[in-house]
């Protein structure tokens, strides 16, 4: 490597990157928008099996949905950015590189970091929420060999390839579908569900039961728990480098994505809530689909579909998708040199193998770590997550105004019809999003957490990485400042 002289931008020194470097750090592929589309809503789907209904304990039914629509305003707001910059910047470092090219390497590096957390600690929540179910089918199993097991598996996949990792999403995606179209058929065929099992949840005094038992303050509260049901949608850009015709394939994959998972979203707030005991039991359910299925299809039988239904066909399809976000986003960060660049070292496969496993240990880490013998030790995992995607959202929209403004020679194969428009409305329900993590403090230890983090990681910028960022010299295709 060859030290550049100077500084670049004013801030991060760089080193030129021999062929040789970047030979060792390729990504290739081929997916399309029918496999982009799969693995979209595979990133997500799990967000309908497990998580969202602590936000009927917020804000009840009403203020659940109320939260979620303006989530999905968000989401699809910030979907049709990203399909944008995805295809000006087709490259795996996605938001962070999006962020870098507006606002400098050190913004760049921040969003990177949050973009990490997000999925590594998304993961350790759906693998909590895996261990949750299986123990229902396995009663004496060890939770932490559960949780052990999970990783390792899903961890091989993505390191085996590519092809098989999106080939793996597309089909568990499919079924997942499809058990959740039959959970909803069923549960109007049965006449199981009962639209008044939808506001039993106690009201607060002088609140209605039936419109917003916790008040305007519950819709607010419920705000994370909207998340779910789409946090990690953001993944597909991360492929951008083992995409054929990113312009057409990534717009295609996250728009169709985006209004699956609406779709999706909505059905199940309403049929998985007012089912058996309604939403004051489904709030408090560390597995509400299977409680919901328990309706009907008795106890018994459930215990028997648990692991088809909630750990093959749900959390699988989610579990490959996140663990490929978080080995792709370490991998492009240590590409550029933000962090040790051994970790972007690919396999024969093309498959930066070293990052899965770092991410894989990382999260394994986490999760014993926030496993304090608490019975909200998943909801904080969650909140913590969602703390740090909208960080990282408020900076990307940012990024999108920007870059609209200060590089507008930038070419753009695809324009967002919503503009700027859309990525303002994103960010501000960002912003509003990012208030209403803060807003409990139960939860305000686990962010504390997060600004911790990422103090540290300001600290290592400017005495270590910023020192050590690489370039090519002759075509700035990947890091350009």
């Amino acid at each position: 490597m060859e030290r550049l002289k100077g500084q670049a931008n004013g801030i991060a020194s760089s080193e030129t990157g021999q062929d040789s470097y970047f030979s060792r750090r390729q990504l290739r592929g081929n997916a399309n928008g029918g496999l982009l589309w799969a693995f979209g809503v595979g990133s997500v789907i799990a967000g309908n099996f497990y998580g969202w209904n602590y936000g009927l304990v917020e804000g009840g039914f009403w203020g659940l949905t109320m939260a979620t629509l303006l989530m999905a305003v968000m989401y699809l707001c910030m979907a049709y950015s990203l399909a944008e910059l995805s295809a000006a910047l087709p490259y795996a470092g996605s938001l962070y590189l999006y962020t870098r090219n507006a606002f400098g390497s050190y913004w760049g590096f921040i969003c990177g970091i949050l973009v990490t957390i997000e999925y590594i600690l998304a993961t350790a929540a759906l693998v909590f929420g895996l261990a949750n179910y299986l123990k229902l089918v396995v009663p004496g199993i060890p939770t932490s060999l559960a949780w052990l097991l999970f990783y390792v598996v899903f961890a091989a996949i993505i390191i085996q390839s590519l092809e098989l990792t999106m080939y793996a999403s597309l089909w568990l995606t499919v079924l997942a579908i499809v058990i959740l179209v039959l959970f909803y058929g069923s549960a109007l065929v049965t006449q199981a569900f009962r639209p008044e099992l939808l506001f039993n949840i106690p009201a607060d005094t002088g609140q209605s039961a039936n419109w917003l038992p916790k008040g305007w303050q519950g819709v607010f509260s419920a705000v994370p728990y909207g998340i779910w049901f789409y946090l990690a949608i953001e993944i597909l850009p991360l492929t951008s480098e083992e995409t054929k015709d990113v312009p057409k394939s990534m717009p295609t994959g996250l728009i169709t994505a985006m209004f699956t998972l609406i779709a999706l979203s909505l059905l199940t707030l309403a049929l998985n809530t007012g089912i058996g005991g309604g939403a004051i039991v489904i709030a408090q359910s560390s597995v509400p689909l299977a409680d919901g299925l328990e309706v009907y299809l008795g106890k018994e039988f459930v215990s028997f579909l648990t692991i088809p239904i909630a750990i093959i066909l749900g959390f699988a399809a989610s579990l490959p998708t996140q663990i490929y976000g978080y080995s792709r986003i370490l991998f492009s960060l240590s590409r550029a040199g933000y962090i040790p660049r051994w970790i972007s070292v690919t396999n024969h496969n093309a498959v930066p193998n070293r990052a899965v496993i770092l991410g894989t240990g990382i999260g394994m880490l986490c999760i014993q770590i926030l496993d304090i013998g608490s019975e909200v030790v998943d909801a904080v995992i969650l909140n913590m997550t969602v703390f740090g995607a909208v960080l990282s959202y408020i900076l990307v929209m940012f990024s999108y105004i920007k870059l609209k403004i200060s590089r507008p020679d930038l070419p753009r194969p695809y324009k967002s019809p919503l503009g700027n428009v859309g990525a303002m409305i994103a960010a501000l329900l960002a912003i509003f999003a990012l208030v209403a993590c803060l807003f409990k403090p139960a939860y305000q230890a686990g962010i504390w957490g997060i600004l911790i983090v990422l103090a540290i990681a300001t600290l290592y910028y400017f005495f270590f990485s910023r020192h050590h960022l690489v370039t090519q010299s002759s075509d700035d295709k990947f890091y350009t400042l």
